[in-house]
């Protein structure tokens, strides 16, 4: 039985959501699967991704292959990584110390990232928000001076036809 580690849709029509789960090849997308591994919800920014990375490269290591999505999302959680560094240490290229090391290095470096992904996303919304803020306000002064205009032109009006008409009434 060959076995794909694959997405199995969940959600509404625009607006779905996916379990990352290990299914018989030959079953439908969302149809009975053998084990649940994680979410992955593209919705948000950045995805949301949880996964149990223990047991997705325990199947990866059985020899179940990853869909085209699936591997980008096992790419970018380090699971990939993870068995490729771990063939090496069965290989003998390197201790599995060297090989822990290595992977902690990479997974700091990779949470650096996306947090800085998230700042800067959270610094550009407001600094979105401010610079609306300023435009909105500068509309809102333009409409307050064209008002006062209309207000002062509509009492100056009767003001000067009454100045007027006092001299020739005299």
């Amino acid at each position: 039985m060959p076995a794909k580690l694959r997405l199995q849709r969940f959600g509404k029509k625009g607006h779905a959501f996916y379990h990352i789960v290990v299914a018989d090849a030959r079953a439908p997308r969302d149809g009975k699967y053998i084990e649940k591994l994680g979410l992955y919800n593209p919705n948000t920014n950045p995805a949301t991704i949880e996964l149990n990375t223990d047991k997705a490269l325990t199947w990866l290591h059985n020899g179940a292959q990853p869909t085209e999505t699936v591997n980008a999302i096992l790419s970018y959680k380090g699971v990939l990584y993870r068995k490729h560094l771990n063939e090496g240490v069965k290989k003998g290229a390197l201790t599995q110390e060297a090989a822990d090391a290595k992977f902690e290095a990479w997974q700091s470096q990779k949470a650096a990232k996306i947090e800085t992904k998230k700042s800067s996303l959270a610094t550009k919304k407001s600094d979105d928000l401010k610079t609306r803020m300023v435009a909105e306000s500068k509309v809102k002064e333009d409409r307050l001076k064209k008002i006062a205009e209309a207000q002062l032109k509509a009492f100056e009006a009767p003001a000067a036809e009454a100045a007027e008409e006092a001299p020739a009434a005299e």
